[in-house]
C-alpha cells in the first residue's frame, strides 16, 4: 500500500544510501497484437475500475486511514468483492500506474520451461489414434538417457545415419527381445504400448539437440567453420586504411594452355597468384605461371606487389598510366595459406621490413574470402571466353575434349589476366560498407577510388621499397652451406666466393656451415646475406660443378638421385665381381699349393735353395723371352717333318758347375715347352 513520506526524509536516506536506485522489475513493453483476447479483455475490465476509482478517490486512496472505506465504495459501485478491488489497485500501484500494469500473468502459468515429474503408471499426452492400443509410455529420465545414448553412439558419427535409423537402433537396443534363428541373431520389437513412438523420440531430440555439435561430429569442425558458422562481421572492419592487410592466394586457372614454341603442344593449366588489399579491394600484385602453388609462386606474386605496374604492363605491350594501377607497396600484414608461407623466408620479411605474416588454418579459404571471391570472378570470365577452358557441366559422352581447343600460350593468357585486373580495379563493389565520410563526399565504391580516398584520409600503412633486389634477397629460400677445401658446398654443388678466398675461409672456417640464399630456378650462383639484411655476397659455380650450369634445382636433384640409383644398381654387381675374383684367386693358390706338395722333393738344402734364386730367375727370364718375343714374319703352316737321329755327344766335364746348372734348367724348360716331360 502507498504511504506518505516527507521529501526531505527521502533525500537524506538516498544520500546516506539507505535507499539505492534499482531497475524497475515490472517495466515491460507489450504490443496488443502479441496479447491474447483473454488478456486484453481482463486488462480492460480492471482498467475501467481503476480509472474510475483513481479519478474519484485519489486523495482518499492515498490516505491510510480512509483507504479501506474507499475500497468499499468502489466495490459496491462495480458489484465485486472488496478484496478483489484491493488486489487490482495493488497491482496498479506496484507495476507502474499504467494500463498494462493490470495484465494477468498468464506467461508464468503452466510451469513453462519446467519439466513435469512423470510416473510410469499414468500416461500423459493425447491418446494414440492409429494403433491397436491407446496407451503408450511416458518419457521419463531413464528413457531420455536411452535417447541420449543412441544419439551419441549412432547419430553423431561420420557415417551420418539418419534420425530414423537412430530410432531403429534405439528399439533394437532397449525395446526388443533377442533370439537365435539358425546361425543368426534376430530381434523381436515389443508391442506399441511398451515402446516410445518416433514422434516422441523426435520431439525430445529437437528439444535437447545441439546443432553445432551434431554438425561437427557428423561432418567436421573445418566444414562447420567454412560453411555453417555465423557470419557476423566482414574483413573490412579489421582494417583502417589501405595497406593494413593484404590477402594472398593461388588458384589453378580453368583453362589449358599451349607451348610458346609449338602451339600443338598442350602444357596444362597455369597457376594464378593474386594479392589484394582488404580495405579497398585493389589487386596489388599478380603472378601467372607454372610455379606452384608453392613458395616460388608466392614469392613471384610478392615481388610483383612492389613492382611499378606501368613498367610491368609495358613488358606485355599494355600501356597504362600510374592512376590505373597505383599499387607498388608493402603492407603491414599479409594473410596467406599455411602451405606457402609457413617457413621459407618469412622471418626475413618480418625482421627486415616489419611485415607481419598471418597464416590461415588449413582448409579455411573463407578466411581469405575477398581474394577467393575475385578468383571466382576471374575464372568465370575466362571460362566463358577462352578456348581450352574447362566446361565439365556441358560435356557429354562423345563430345569433343575441350583440352584439344587450347590455343593461348602463357604470355597471351597473362595479358588477359592483366586486362581483367585493370577492369576489376575500376569496377563498382556491390555491398561495400561505405563510411559516412565517403557517403558525404559521394564516393563511388571502386577499388581505385577507395584506395586513393584511404591514402588521403586514413592512416599510412603502405611501405615503398627503394631496392627491389633487397626485397628479393629476403624473399628467396634459405639453406645451409658448408665450407670445405673444395669450395662452398651446397646441394651437392661447389661454389666459390671472392670474399671467401680473400679472407681464407677455406683454411680458417673449414667444415663450418653458413646461411645462404638461393633461387631454385637458377643454381648458377648463391648469395650470402649480410647480418643487416640489406647487402649480400655472390658465390659462383666452380668448374668442378660446371656440368650443372643453367639447371634448375629440381633437375640437379634429379641427376643426383639418378646417380645414386645407378650406384645402388651397380653395388650388387660390384660385390658379385669381388666375390668371384676372390674365389678365382683362392682357386689358383689352392691348385699351386697342391702341385707344390705333389712335386718330387729334391735332396737340396735350404741354403742351396736360397742361393739359386738368381740362377732360377735368369733361367725363367730366358724362357719367358722366347714366349714373349715379337715375331712379325708370316708364319707358315706347319708340315710333318722327317725325324733325323743324331749321335749324342758327351758333355765335357770341364763345364763350370754354375753354367751346368743353368744349362740343365734351360734344357729342362725347353723340353717341357716341347712336350718331352709330362
Amino acid at each position: 500500500m502507498p504511504k506518505k513520506v516527507a521529501l526531505s526524509d527521502m533525500d537524506s536516506e538516498v544520500q546516506s544510501r539507505l535507499l539505492i536506485p534499482i531497475p524497475d522489475p515490472f517495466a515491460k513493453s507489450y504490443d496488443d497484437k502479441d496479447l491474447t483476447e483473454k488478456q486484453i479483455q481482463k486488462r480492460d475490465e480492471d482498467w475501467k475500475i481503476v480509472s474510475d476509482g483513481w479519478d474519484e478517490y485519489k486523495e482518499t486512496l492515498l490516505n491510510k486511514k480512509e483507504r479501506d472505506a474507499a475500497f468499499e465504495r468502489i466495490a459496491r459501485k462495480h458489484g465485486i468483492a472488496k478484496i478483489k478491488i484491493k488486489r487490482i489497485f495493488t497491482r496498479f500501484w506496484i507495476r507502474g500506474l499504467n494500463k498494462n500494469a493490470l495484465l494477468p500473468d498468464y506467461i508464468y502459468s503452466g510451469g513453462k520451461g519446467k519439466e513435469r515429474e512423470l510416473s510410469v503408471d499414468v500416461k500423459v499426452g493425447r491418446p494414440r489414434k492409429y494403433t491397436s492400443t491407446k496407451q503408450g509410455i511416458n518419457i521419463t529420465d531413464d528413457v531420455k538417457k536411452q535417447f541420449d545414448y543412441v544419439v551419441k553412439k549412432y547419430y553423431r558419427k561420420k557415417e551420418q545415419l539418419s534420425l530414423t535409423d537412430t530410432y531403429e537402433y534405439l528399439l533394437r537396443e532397449f525395446y526388443s527381445d533377442k533370439y537365435d534363428e539358425g546361425e543368426g541373431l534376430k530381434y523381436k520389437i515389443w508391442d506399441d504400448s511398451r515402446i516410445p513412438t518416433y514422434h516422441q523420440f523426435y520431439y525430445w531430440f529437437k528439444k535437447l539437440e545441439d546443432p553445432q555439435l551434431d554438425f561437427q561430429l557428423r561432418h567436421s569442425q573445418k566444414e562447420f567453420e567454412l560453411k555453417h558458422r555465423p557470419i557476423l562481421s566482414n574483413s573490412t572492419i579489421e582494417t583502417d586504411g589501405p595497406g593494413t592487410r593484404f590477402q594472398v592466394d593461388a588458384t589453378i586457372a580453368d583453362v589449358y594452355l599451349v607451348s610458346s614454341f609449338d602451339r600443338n603442344l598442350i602444357i596444362g593449366r597455369p597457376i594464378v597468384y593474386g594479392v589484394i588489399d582488404v580495405y579497398s579491394r585493389l589487386l596489388t600484385g599478380i603472378y601467372v605461371g607454372l610455379e606452384g602453388p608453392s613458395w616460388v609462386g608466392a614469392m613471384m606474386a610478392l615481388d610483383n606487389m612492389v613492382t611499378d605496374k606501368v613498367t610491368f604492363c609495358a613488358t606485355y605491350e599494355i600501356e597504362i598510366d600510374e592512376s590505373q594501377w597505383p599499387a607498388k607497396h608493402l603492407p603491414e600484414i599479409i594473410i596467406a595459406d599455411r602451405g606457402e608461407f609457413e617457413g621459407y623466408s618469412v622471418e626475413s620479411l618480418i625482421n627486415n621490413f616489419n611485415v607481419k605474416i598471418e597464416n590461415t588454418s588449413p582448409y579455411r579459404g573463407d578466411l581469405k574470402g575477398i581474394i577467393e571471391r575475385q578468383f571466382r570472378t576471374i575464372n568465370g570470365k575466362i571460362k566463358r571466353k577462352t578456348p581450352g577452358a574447362i566446361q565439365k557441366e556441358y560435356r557429354e559422352r562423345g563430345d569433343r575434349d575441350y583440352r584439344l581447343d587450347a590455343s593461348l600460350n602463357l604470355e597471351e593468357f597473362t595479358k588477359i589476366v592483366i586486362y581483367l585486373v585493370l577492369h576489376h580495379n575500376q569496377k563498382i563493389i556491390e555491398k561495400y560498407p561505405l563510411e559516412k565520410e565517403m557517403i558525404v563526399e559521394q564516393l563511388t565504391a571502386t577499388p581505385i577510388n577507395l584506395w586513393n580516398w584511404g591514402i588521403a584520409n586514413k592512416k599510412g600503412r603502405l611501405q615503398t621499397v627503394s631496392n627491389q633486389n633487397i626485397l628479393r634477397l629476403n624473399l628467396l629460400p634459405k639453406g645451409r652451406a658448408r665450407i670445405t677445401r673444395a669450395g662452398i658446398k651446397f646441394k651437392g654443388l661447389a661454389y666459390g666466393s671472392e670474399k671467401a678466398l680473400n679472407e681464407q675461409w677455406y683454411l680458417k672456417m673449414k667444415n663450418q656451415s653458413i646461411e645462404v640464399v638461393f633461387d631454385p630456378r637458377s643454381m648458377n650462383q648463391i648469395y650470402i646475406p649480410h647480418s643487416d639484411g640489406q647487402n649480400f655476397d655472390i658465390c659462383y659455380l666452380l668448374d668442378t660443378s660446371e656440368q650443372y650450369k643453367g639447371d634448375f634445382l629440381e633437375e640437379i636433384e634429379f641427376y643426383q638421385q639418378l646417380l645414386q640409383e645407378t650406384k645402388r644398381q651397380e653395388t650388387n654387381k660390384q660385390v658379385e665381381s669381388t666375390v668371384n675374383t676372390d674365389a678365382a684367386i683362392e682357386s689358383i693358390i689352392k691348385q699351386a699349393t697342391k702341385q707344390k706338395k705333389e712335386a718330387p722333393i729334391q735332396p737340396v738344402s735350404k741354403s742351396e735353395k736360397l742361393k739359386d734364386i738368381r740362377v732360377n730367375r735368369q733361367a725363367e727370364k730366358l724362357v719367358n723371352r722366347e714366349v714373349e718375343k715379337f715375331d712379325l714374319t708370316e708364319k707358315l703352316k706347319s708340315q710333318p717333318a722327317q725325324v733325323v737321329e743324331f749321335i749324342k755327344k758327351e758333355t765335357p766335364l770341364t763345364t763350370q758347375k754354375s753354367s751346368s746348372r743353368l744349362m740343365d734348367k734351360l734344357r729342362k724348360k725347353r723340353d717341357e715347352q716341347f712336350g718331352k716331360y709330362d
